[in-house]
């Protein structure tokens, strides 16, 4: 039987958004989050994240409730190489976050000359400043990442739940792109739509935007809500859906 060859002409197939599910501290948690169909989990190596810091032996030992094909995610805030080497020897698998001010070569040298795979964050600016963020030279610069993850700057690190304006990213960023800052299940279909079509393939990063609320309404650090979670995921393919029934009407948008 002769091999089908897709024609030149024909529509690639869609590209199904990977999820990361970010902030874990609790078995229950993690639990919910590859219930929901997570494609990786976070845990927060950031002794100052408030409410969301872990150890890397508790980070070890929650990661060891996943099942296979679950990506366990660290995050770290401008540790010393040695720091990120001896957490991570504790779990196989694992990829390094960098949310710090770490330089490219500070990546390749906790990462055992890039041996582990590694994501960067990049710090948008809120507001029109947005457009000001060279997002295209943050990606050279830091083009032995796995991909670039886009979060809001804020005061602070690691991650503030603020949202920076999308459309304000450049039409195209030849790389891996993760969405992150300030995502719900509300709004993270169009913040799909809107940054898809502008990079080679899209992920997206929630924390904030899926814990419970404490009796003040505000969300509680590093416990999760495992209803928000099943609509986040829900949210996620919805966008999916839409980018694979009209490609180039979000194209044209952007």
């Amino acid at each position: 039987m002769s091999p089908i060859i897709p024609s030149p002409s024909a529509p690639l197939p869609a590209s199904r958004t990977r999820i990361k599910i970010c902030g874990l501290t609790r078995e229950q948690d993690v639990d919910a989050a590859v219930a929901a169909g997570a494609d990786a989990v976070g845990f927060v190596l950031y002794a100052k994240s408030s409410g969301r810091a872990v150890t890397a032996e508790r980070a070890a030992e929650l990661a060891r409730r996943l099942p296979p094909f679950v990506t366990p995610v660290l995050l770290f805030v401008n540790a010393s190489a040695q720091e990120v080497m001896a957490a991570t020897a504790l779990i196989a698998g694992a990829t390094v976050q960098f949310h710090g001010d770490e330089t490219p070569e500070d990546c390749l040298a906790a990462t055992g000359g890039g041996a582990r795979p590694w994501l960067r964050a990049a710090r948008i600016p809120l507001g029109p400043d947005a457009a000001q963020f060279d997002l295209v030279k943050y990606a050279h610069d830091f083009s032995n990442a796995q991909a670039i993850l886009l979060d809001a700057h804020v005061e602070g690190y690691g991650g503030g739940g603020k949202a920076f304006n999308w459309s304000l990213l450049p039409p195209s960023v030849g790389s891996h792109l993760v969405l992150s800052g300030g995502l719900t299940p509300a709004n993270v279909t169009d913040g799909i739509l809107q940054v898809r079509p502008r990079c080679t393939t899209l992920a997206v990063d929630v924390s904030s935007g899926v814990e419970a609320l404490g009796p003040d309404g505000k969300p509680l650090r590093g416990t999760k809500d495992a209803d928000k979670i099943q609509r986040f995921v829900a949210a996620v393919r919805a966008a999916d859906a839409q980018l694979a029934k009209n490609p180039h009407e979000f194209l044209s948008a952007t």
